[in-house]
């Protein structure tokens, strides 16, 4: 459908919501000239393991605690001991079956009733009866003939699934099955019971589905990593966050102990374990069975740029702010030559050698190391300095990251600006945290940044629609429109903002620390926000060339809420239009091109709900999702842009 010919205006949009406004919006895109270019990794995704976002969300093993290496070493099991059952259940390090991870449970039966234990995995265990699970556990039987039984159990107690041990033998041996449950169950649980006299060891008790992404043993959540494919992410920023530095420096998170075989990852306290009174989650530790090689095997799966995060000798400086001494910073400095190494290193040197050992002789491609996570102050800028000026002589083509500290503006940010650009900062990690009006109206926040320094990664934002981090927050409408008024500010600086992502990725339904999340979900099912279409919508229409756009005839309200980005798709020879309506008046947009006297539209998408304050949830997970935009009606195809929208049109050029 043709939608403009030589100097007529057009109305375009979709199904009116709200009070039809009796003026449109003029529109005219500027793209008679090249634009600034958008980097292909403009938008992007942030991982930490916050929310039970990694054991129990990402990485699919269903058993927590399944080698026994909590502090307390049953945290996570149940004793299975019925009346008729005699014997005990102990946890043992003598003679394990790795001496990494020590721990193991040692089950003396002296009766024929079962005895055993019972594991409920991360707020339960997801089952489907479509799909089949791989047990595998070690085992030792050191006196006895006991029959080994694995049940899987729904939360009414009924048996799901059941396999045999017989092939246990006196030494350690790895033993495994694979089940399939008769029925769903959201909250099951599984049992490892001796059945008969005798003394049986039992240690990395693990179940994963057999359907992970990709299909790999042991790997992660399909769902999961399926709602990050769909996010098209330019980069994927990992691990943290917080968890980064650690509230203390021995409780940072270290790369080079995230490698090699999963029996051999030893387990750490997560940091959001004990950070909020109002959230304790006592049971949230880190197996690392998703550790850094897994990192840059899932930013190759989504084709996104690697952007590691180490830590540079700081603890939490909201927690100890612990510093290592000034003659250690050697070390962090050389971990993180070493990770660089480890990415992108030939097979023949040590760290490419240890990557092409665990399955991957190329190299990952890296190109962004982030030095610190929301450090600020005296202290980082001295650190930083050091791993800039190594860097600059040892590895010159690496981008690095500064942290421009926790909040985007007042001292300490503006002593990072001041700084670190002139301590060879490549980009500037700024974060914020705010109410959605911040977000309308900060989106000339970079128009009058210094086009000479550092570029920007926006790494860190989200819409509070209550207060940064209260439990009664929520992913409104109303707050991802402020989320994609303010990316069209930074769409329209993208010779300065390079790099974006929304925080945090992922939240557990049962076991979450922070709110809003851009991903929800429980044992069984993903929840999509109407943030995370914001992003999607922003990523999957990014094109490659930002175009200036002027905007005429709206009332001064109107023009307080409504925003305009607009790029062309060089390749696809395609105007992008990305419109945000934030009031509740349906406004035609009337749209011409400086340069193309004909504009055809291709495609419309929505992304609207019922109301600003609409949301999705487990009951009602498509209340807000984009869907396509009425056909043009009436007089040259005039369709409104609704109340509280993000429209994305998409428009082939003259010539095309």
């Amino acid at each position: 459908m043709r939608l403009f010919r030589h100097r007529r205006w057009l109305a375009l949009a979709g199904c009116a919501i709200g009070v039809l406004s009796a003026r449109g919006a003029g529109l005219l895109v500027h793209d008679a000239a090249p634009g600034r270019a958008i980097s292909p990794t403009m938008w992007g995704a942030f991982f930490e393991d916050i929310n039970f976002g990694g054991d129990g969300g990402l990485y699919a093993e269903l058993i927590k605690n399944r080698g026994f290496e909590f502090p307390d070493p049953l945290m996570g099991w149940n004793q299975l001991h019925p009346s008729l059952a005699q014997g005990d259940v102990t946890v043992r390090t003598d003679e394990p079956f790795d001496a990494a991870n020590p721990h193991y449970a040692e089950i003396v039966s002296t009766a024929k009733a079962p005895l055993g234990l019972a594991n409920g995995g991360f707020r339960g265990i997801g089952l489907r009866a479509t799909e089949t699970y791989d047990l595998s556990s070690y085992v030792r039987v050191r006196s006895g003939h006991p029959d080994l039984i694995v049940r899987l159990y729904s939360h009414d107690g009924s048996v799901l699934a059941e396999t045999h041990l017989s092939d246990a033998t006196a030494n350690w041996s790895k033993l495994g099955a694979r089940l399939a449950p008769s029925e769903d169950d959201e909250h099951a649980w599984l049992a490892f019971l001796v059945v008969g006299p005798g003394v049986v060891d039992v240690d990395f008790v693990s179940l994963f589905p057999t359907h992970t992404w990709k299909g790999r043993p042991g790997g992660l959540r399909a769902d999961l990593v399926q709602a990050l494919d769909d996010l098209h992410p330019g980069f994927l920023r990992f691990p943290g966050g917080c968890i980064v530095e650690g509230s203390v420096l021995p409780r940072r998170y270290q790369w080079k102990n995230t490698i090699g075989p999963v029996e051999r990852r030893k387990v750490l306290v997560d940091r959001w374990n004990y950070e909020f009174l109002h959230r304790p989650t006592p049971d949230y530790f880190q197996s690392f069975g998703l550790g850094f090689y897994e990192y840059f095997q899932l930013c190759e799966d989504l084709g996104a740029q690697p952007l590691p995060v180490v830590n540079c000798g700081m603890a939490c400086q909201f927690n100890s702010g612990e510093l290592c001494p000034p003659d250690q910073i050697s070390h962090y400095v050389q971990d993180a030559l070493d990770l660089v190494e480890f990415a992108n290193g030939a097979p023949d040197t040590p760290w490419g050698r240890r990557r092409a050992e665990l399955g991957h002789p190329a190299p990952f491609g890296m190109r962004f190391l982030g030095v610190g996570n929301e450090q600020w102050g005296q202290d980082y800028f001295i650190r930083f300095e050091q791993f800039s000026r190594v860097f600059k002589q040892r590895h010159p083509e690496i981008t690095l990251v500064a942290a421009a500290g926790p909040q985007p503006d007042g001292p300490l940010f503006r002593a990072a600006w001041a700084n670190l650009p002139g301590l060879g900062a490549g980009l500037m990690d700024e974060h914020c945290y705010a109410a959605a009006d911040w977000f309308f109206d900060q989106t000339h926040r970079y128009d009058h940044y210094s086009r000479s320094g550092p570029g920007v990664f926006m790494g860190e934002y989200a819409a509070q629609s209550v207060a940064i981090a209260s439990p009664l927050n929520r992913n409104t409408l109303q707050g991802a429109l402020a989320e994609a008024a303010y990316m069209t500010g930074l769409e329209h600086n993208s010779d300065v903002v390079r790099m974006a992502s929304y925080a945090p990725l992922m939240a557990q339904k049962d076991a979450w620390q922070w709110t809003p999340d851009l991903i929800w979900f429980d044992n069984l099912s993903v929840v999509r926000t109407p943030d995370y279409y914001v992003q999607e919508l922003f990523a999957r229409n990014r094109g490659d060339e930002e175009l200036a756009c002027d905007l005429s005839d709206l009332t001064a309200s109107q023009a307080r809420r409504f925003y305009v980005a607009a790029a062309r798709d060089t390749g696809h020879h395609q105007l992008i239009l990305k419109i945000v309506n934030a009031t509740d008046q349906v406004i035609p947009a009337m749209i011409r091109s400086d340069r193309h006297p004909d504009l055809q539209l291709l495609s419309s998408i929505g992304l609207r709900g019922d109301g600003p304050n609409a949301e999705n949830n487990f009951v009602h997970p498509h209340d807000v999702e984009p869907r396509p935009l009425a056909e043009p009606v009436g007089n040259g195809g005039a369709v409104p842009v609704p109340a509280h929208s993000l429209v994305v049109l998409r428009l082939a050029l003259e010539g095309s």
